[in-house]
């Protein structure tokens, strides 16, 4: 499956550009520590933007390609940041055939963003998962840690508006 790129601009701080040169620093003599890297950077970004996987590739003095095939071969990565308030969506077998697939597209439809994307305010983001765990309440979704659970797409809206 293809990770989604995110098409919002990158909204790093020197704070956190810092923490990255530091990172890069203790790291760049030993080309194996790339992941360790990456994991570091992610940690203080949240996510892998272009920008950021550049600035790693020039201070670990690997190609470019090689940090984007990390950052997409591994599942841990994200190229796209999360909301405020990170929905995320079953999509499991008894969500499923209990409609969080209408759930899924109503979110999409109400935010005006795609699966693995983020509102461009960052106050949301949206993503499918495939079972958290609660079939007894199917369908589910999260937002954030929060369970939502015997969903129609018509709640929807209410939910969105709580996190508003």
């Amino acid at each position: 499956m293809l990770k989604k790129v995110s098409t919002l601009p990158h909204q790093g701080t020197a704070e956190q550009a810092q923490r990255l040169a530091e990172v890069i620093a203790k790291y760049k003599d030993d080309k194996s520590n790339l992941m360790t890297v990456m994991q570091e950077a992610q940690a203080i970004y949240d996510y892998l933007p272009i920008e950021i996987q550049t600035v790693i590739a020039k201070g670990m003095d690997v190609p470019l390609e090689k940090v984007y095939g990390v950052a997409t071969f591994y599942a841990q990565f994200s190229l796209t940041p999360k909301g405020e308030n990170h929905i995320s969506v079953c999509l499991g077998t008894a969500c499923y055939v209990k409609g969080s697939g209408e759930i899924y597209e109503r979110l999409q439809e109400e935010l005006g963003i795609g699966g693995d994307e983020c509102t461009a305010d960052r106050k949301f983001s949206l993503a499918a998962c495939r079972c958290i765990g609660a079939c007894g309440l199917a369908p589910v979704l999260t937002v954030n840690e929060e369970v939502y659970g015997r969903l129609t797409a018509d709640d929807v809206p209410d939910i969105i508006r709580k996190h508003s």
